[in-house]
């Protein structure tokens, strides 16, 4: 299982990024900046609680750490 944040900050393309912050991704947000999403099995069960607390905001994958969930 890993732990996932949400970046609460927007990506020039209007998502806010999921990122896995068990791996040590490059793009992961400064921790001010991130929201803790909890332990998963994968990226899709964060990007779910993701969409469930933000159903307004477009949630994504980060490409990098989590390519499984990336779709925009």
């Amino acid at each position: 299982m890993s732990r996932f944040v949400l970046n609460q900050n927007v990506q020039n393309n209007g998502d806010h990024e999921v990122h896995d912050a068990t791996t040590g991704c490059t793009f992961i947000p400064a921790p001010q900046n991130q929201i803790d999403l909890g332990w998963h099995p994968t990226c899709f069960g964060a990007v779910v609680e993701a969409k469930r607390r933000y159903p307004r905001n477009r949630i994504n994958g980060c490409k990098f750490c989590c390519p499984m969930c990336h779709t925009s």
